[in-house]
């Protein structure tokens, strides 16, 4: 054993402990869509005495954070998102009504002087409005004095030295405490018992409290803002109320809700039990494959395959990743793609062994991961380009998705060039596996390999046929969008979805009628699988949705909610236009990487065969009526990773083979280019396949449209990669003046030797 091999065998031993480490000693951190809640997303509004930056939206959000700790809600989280937004979590709150009473009013709080009994006149100069106290008598108000982002506390406590009983405290800023002197100082000059005595504490256009000023309080003189007490015949449940409602409810900014989801703790447990069965059933049918293909050193990689799944959820346990649903499923689909890098080394292995069949089968192997390096390399990066996109310009749970597809990238790379190379190197020392064929899966060169081989398929002697079939397939794509219309999801029309599940079965049709009925005609019904009911309205506010589902009770009888998302229409705008710039930025991304890593024209060829899978994709959709939402932009963008990334390794067998034959006819390169690649693109293919057919058929109706998305774009980015990008790039070629691509210098050459001439395109030759 080399002393690298032994370096990358104590490097994966190390790696592997610290990670079963992890996994024994740490919990995954859920989102709420696996563990069930409701996550609100607060947009702060612009008020007469504060604007909505930065600073004062920080400021709201932590007057909120004490509201919700003084409820006593189990882990709440609450972040800033961007300027001007809050995102609220709230584990186990299953009734959005109940988590607005959580986050409480969120108008300001303000104080005003009371002018007298309710005139219902605003005639008055010095006008403010009239409302009712806590008696119900309706009192004249001035203006607002000052705000409730004065307030700096309020406590509640029992007086029991001077008998005055519960209390309640406030303490002020500075400015805001002389504004509370004055204010309390004028109503001191009028007589007790008299209304204009009274300070009315406004929330929300309610009197919370409207105390008079204690008659030993001079005109003029008014209260100090740090010993100011408001008392009556408060309980203590009264008493802390009231000083929940003054210090909770001093939000410098109005805030508006732009998005609720609430999910039910039984859907994202059938989640979880349902993600963990496919990723079983798919990894095994995964490493089954590439055992078959492969043998020894194709079950040597479904170990490294196994090291990969624990490596890469240590790693999201460790750094703290809220996994959702998307992620969790990307985190599934991460473990098929991952045999990518393994079946690039294998196969050109299997061509060096070839070529030269005197040659050792470890020099073969260590030959087939220097060979593999650079499509490795670049493959890996276009996917990362990807998940970056998903994590800076996705929402919600897609980030997540952005978030382990990262991950999983960077583990599967460390789990085929560091454990799976550790694992075949010491294997292929052994004597019995080098002299055995049938044992290794190197030393002979598989059934498609052979057979193409022997066919020499011409595939690309009419480039333009293909493109004329691609194009043929874009235009029906583009019928479907135009004839049957997009389905977007409520997250990009804005609007409200709510999903229930029903004691008694309900079909459509009455379920329609019973809501029509209660008054809600516009409402779109549908089945959700598994006898479930999906209901999606315009804007619909709480009160009304427990109205919806007290009218499907009645039907159905007992009527619980699974989930329930509620996107207000400002923000269902922006995340349309969020999706559509977050398509242009990943195709202008991969042009510009892949015209610096190739040929302009093999960068555009690329991109054009992008395109193609974007718009196939968002067509099959259309025909088949299925939702476009948030996880369908996830899908969307892993596939143009993947289809970039099955081009990136075309194109690097095509740039390698024309530096060594720069007179050979491009097309006949880019045939034999094609025939080199295929086994990779059909094994890697298989791969992620068996893994996304098990999620589509067991991973329950919560990833099915994800599934299928994913599986239609990795059947079409497989054709795309080779009967679209590289007809395209033979036919820009006939226009480009650029020279072929400048060959490698050989150690045979740097030292002088002279090499026996052979066909550089022969099935042996060395790529």
């Amino acid at each position: 054993m080399t002393r690298a091999t032994t370096v990358r065998a104590v490097l994966a031993a190390a790696v592997l402990l610290v990670s079963v480490l992890i996994t024994l000693t740490m919990s995954p951190r859920l989102g709420l869509d696996l563990q069930g809640g409701t996550r609100m997303v607060l947009q702060a509004k612009d008020s007469e005495t504060a604007k909505a930056d930065r600073e004062s939206t920080e400021r709201t959000l932590e007057v909120l954070r004490q509201r919700i700790d003084s409820l006593g809600v189990a882990e709440p989280t609450l972040t800033r998102s961007g300027e001007d937004r809050i995102i609220v979590e709230l584990p186990d709150v299953q009734d959005p009504r109940k988590a607005a009473e959580v986050i409480g009013r969120t108008a300001q709080l303000s104080f005003h002087a009371v002018q007298g009994p309710g005139s219902g006149k605003d005639d008055r100069a010095d006008a403010g409005p009239t409302l009712p106290d806590e008696q119900g008598r309706a009192l004249d108000l001035g203006p607002a004095r000052l705000s409730g982002a004065g307030v700096k506390d309020a406590t509640a406590a029992f007086d029991a030295q001077q008998g005055a009983g519960w209390t309640v405290s406030l303490d002020f800023h500075k400015e805001a405490g002389r504004d509370w002197t004055r204010l309390t100082g004028e109503a001191a000059c009028h007589p007790v018992q008299d209304d204009r005595r009274r300070v009315a504490i406004v929330l929300d256009d309610q009197i919370i409290s409207s105390p008079q000023v204690a008659p030993s309080v001079g005109c003029e003189v008014g209260l100090p803002s740090g010993s100011t007490q408001i008392t009556g015949s408060f309980g203590a449940d009264e008493a802390r109320e009231l000083a929940l409602l003054i210090k909770g409810g001093a939000l410098p900014l109005p805030v508006e809700i732009v998005e609720q989801r609430t999910v039910g703790p039984t859907l994202g447990a059938a989640a979880i039990d349902a993600s963990a069965r496919a990723a079983l059933i798919g990894a095994a049918a995964t490493a089954l494959f590439i055992t078959v293909v492969y043998r020894l050193f194709g079950a040597l990689a479904a170990v490294a395959l196994a090291a990969y799944g624990l490596i890469s959820y240590a790693a999201l346990v460790a750094l703290g990743v809220t996994l959702t649903l998307p992620g969790l499923a990307g985190f599934v689909l991460a473990i098929g793609m991952a045999v990518d890098a393994n079946v690039l080394v294998f196969e050109r292995a299997r061509e060096e062994h070839a070529q030269h069949p005197g040659r050792s089968l470890r020099s073969s192997l260590t030959a087939g991961f220097r060979g593999a390096w650079s499509a490795v390399a670049d493959s890996n990066v276009t996917t990362l380009i990807a998940a970056g996109l998903l994590f800076f310009l996705g929402s919600g749970p897609v980030k997540g998705f952005g978030v382990t597809l990262a991950i999983g990238v960077i583990a599967s790379m460390f789990s085929a060039l560091v454990i799976a190379r550790a694992l075949t190197e010491m294997a292929a020392g052994s004597r019995f596996v080098s002299d055995y064929r049938g044992v290794n899966g190197i030393a002979f060169p598989g059934r498609v390999r052979t057979w193409l081989t022997r066919r020499e398929p011409r595939l690309m002697r009419s480039p333009r046929r293909w493109l004329l079939i691609s194009a043929a397939l874009v235009a029906v794509a583009v019928l479907g969008i135009v004839v049957r219309g997009v389905n977007l999801g409520v997250e990009f029309t804005g609007g409200r979805l709510v999903e229930y599940s029903t004691s008694r079965p309900v079909d459509v049709e009455r379920a329609r009628t019973a809501l029509a009925g209660a008054g809600f005609g516009d409402a779109e019904v549908t089945t959700a699988g598994a006898g479930d009911l999906s209901v999606r309205t315009g804007r619909l506010d709480n009160e009304g949705e427990h109205a919806l589902r007290a009218a499907l009770a009645k039907e159905g009888g007992a009527t619980t909610k699974v989930r329930d998302e509620l996107i207000g229409p400002s923000l269902g705008d922006e995340l349309r236009r969020n999706a559509l710039i977050a398509l242009g930025i990943a195709v202008l991304v991969q042009l510009a990487y892949l015209a610096v890593r190739f040929r302009w024209t093999f960068a555009l060829a690329s991109v054009g065969a992008l395109v193609h899978d974007v718009i196939i994709l968002t067509g099959a959709f259309a025909w088949l009526g299925r939702t476009v939402d948030g996880i369908f932009l996830a899908a969307l963008l892993t596939v143009i990773g993947y289809s970039v990334n099955d081009s990136v390794v075309v194109f690097d067998r095509v740039r390698e083979l024309w530096a060594k034959a720069r007179r050979v006819p491009l097309a006949t390169i880019a045939d034999r280019a094609v025939v080199q690649t295929v086994p990779r693109t059909v094994n890697t293919g298989m791969g992620a396949l068996f893994i996304l057919v098990a999620l589509a058929v067991l991973g329950g109706d919560s990833l099915a449209d994800f599934a299928l998305a994913l599986l239609i774009g990795i059947c079409v980015g497989t054709y795309s990669s080779v009967l679209t990008a590289v007809p395209a790039a033979l036919v820009l070629e006939r226009s480009s003046k650029a020279p072929p691509p400048a060959r490698k210098r050989s150690p045979g050459r740097r030292s002088g030797t002279k090499a026996a001439r052979r066909d550089p395109l022969d099935n042996g030759a060395r790529v």
